[in-house]
């Protein structure tokens, strides 16, 4: 039978995921490439032999989406799987045009298909959209389970953008574990809160492999998801992150609706700064399309380092690059902290970004007067430094889940802002974990 030739459209994580667990050791399929698109600087890599198994010896090429076409031709493809999270419907099937145009059949994969079991109980967080609250609805369920004696190990969703080989297994223990795996700016956001409060995370690329190392420490399993991608692994407990400044999101993004309805707990984030009836929407939505789900309310309570800061400055906004490329959204935790605190006016960035960080502004336009913390690489780092540092203003308001100023010298005063799940209805999270059968 002939081999059906196969591009992986991607992105540096789900696709080497889906090749993984669906393609690797596979003599049905040849997959002839992978296509990189939202990360920068990603294209133009291999996926590694040593990775991709005895049938690809010579590794699996990385090229730009923007080549689609011409690679379908080049390689006689004949399918090409979407594999990668967070695009508008709209944007799925002008994907799945390009592809059936160019003459080859487009497809998606299943959930369950590459989700992996483990011997342990697994949780899993995971979003409708970047940037609904994830991340401190992961800290909340870690910090919940070692209050009741479990030893927790979570497994970040991958950020692979550097040596993809160096990055098969990767454990966080330690703040020195950033420098020794040459975190960018993405990762250590992920990874040092969990370092923060005691708890060991992993990441990388092999997520079999990565999960069989977490099984030898751990209690339970706790998936930490990115963007709006669904869990590798098989989860006895789905918990989804909602988000009401975002309404009607929720069932018109990929795969977000798909989280939506797997969900056993849904959290609907950011009640305390939405508009009633953005609020009632969501539920509406989370009730048609998931009527079993528990739904928990819950707040993203925002706490500031230094308020004096803030108040009565002229003050930068820098916020979670994420969430305000891919994730679309026009504001973060930096900004409400700037409003609340009483900053006198915002400055513009955009006057002063240069290198890299110019390039995200020209991609993402619609960013605005925000700065999002960009540093996918050395050189996208350098270029953040010195845009902040470019900046006249007063001082500058951090509002990423990081210490960006232990890596990255501020000309001018600083402050951090913390941001923390509260949940303000029943059931809560604790008592969603109490009951599950596999952690009693």
């Amino acid at each position: 039978m002939k081999k059906q030739r196969v591009i992986i459209i991607g992105a540096a994580g789900r696709d080497f995921h889906n090749f993984n667990t669906m393609y690797r050791d596979n003599e049905m399929y040849e997959v002839v490439a992978f296509t990189a698109a939202q990360i920068p600087d990603i294209d133009g890599r291999k996926y590694p032999a040593s990775l991709a198994g005895k049938l690809y010896p010579n590794g699996i090429p990385i090229f730009d989406e923007a080549d689609l076409e011409k690679l379908i031709k080049e390689y006689n493809v004949d399918e090409c799987v979407l594999s990668y999270s967070d695009l508008p419907y709209e944007k799925v099937m002008h994907i799945g045009s390009r592809v059936m145009a160019a003459g080859a059949k487009f497809s998606m994969m299943g959930s369950y298909p590459t989700m992996i079991k483990s011997t342990k109980p697994v949780i899993s967080i995971c979003a409708v959209r970047t940037g609904c609250g994830k991340s401190q609805t992961t800290r909340e369920v870690v910090r919940q389970l070692i209050a009741m004696g479990k030893k927790v190990v979570s497994v970040r969703h991958p950020m692979p953008y550097g040596d993809l080989e160096a990055q098969k297994v990767q454990r966080f223990a330690s703040i020195e574990d950033l420098d020794k795996h040459n975190c960018t700016i993405e990762e250590m956001e992920e990874y040092e809160p969990h370092i923060a409060m005691g708890s060991v995370i992993y990441a990388g690329v092999d997520y079999e492999a990565i999960l069989r190392e977490a099984e030898k420490e751990a209690d339970v399993i706790v998936w930490d998801g990115g963007n709006n991608d669904m869990p590798f692994y098989q989860p006895d407990l789905h918990i989804v992150v909602v988000d009401p400044l975002r309404p009607g999101h929720e069932i018109s993004y990929y795969p977000g609706e798909v989280n939506l309805r797997m969900a056993d707990v849904v959290v609907v984030n950011k009640v305390d700064s939405a508009y009633p009836e953005d609020i009632e929407e969501v539920l509406d939505n989370v009730r048609e399309y998931n009527p079993k789900a528990h739904i928990i309310l819950a707040a993203s309570s925002i706490m500031v380092e230094k308020p004096e800061v803030i108040k009565g400055k002229n003050v930068l906004v820098v916020e979670d690059g994420p969430t305000l490329t891919h994730g679309e959204m026009d504001h973060g935790a930096g900004m409400v902290a700037a409003r609340r605190y009483g900053a006198a006016d915002f400055v513009d960035p955009r006057p002063y970004v240069v290198g890299k960080i110019a390039e995200t502004f020209e991609i993402y336009p619609e960013i605005g007067i925000l700065l999002p913390a960009m540093g996918y690489g050395k050189q996208q780092m350098t270029d953040l430094e010195a845009t902040i540092n470019n900046v006249e203003c007063d001082s500058v308001v951090i509002g990423t889940p990081i210490n960006l100023a232990r890596f990255i010298k501020i000309n001018k005063p600083n402050t951090r802002v913390y941001y923390e799940l509260t949940e303000i209805s029943a059931p809560k999270i604790a008592d969603v974990l109490r009951d599950m059968p596999k952690l009693k």
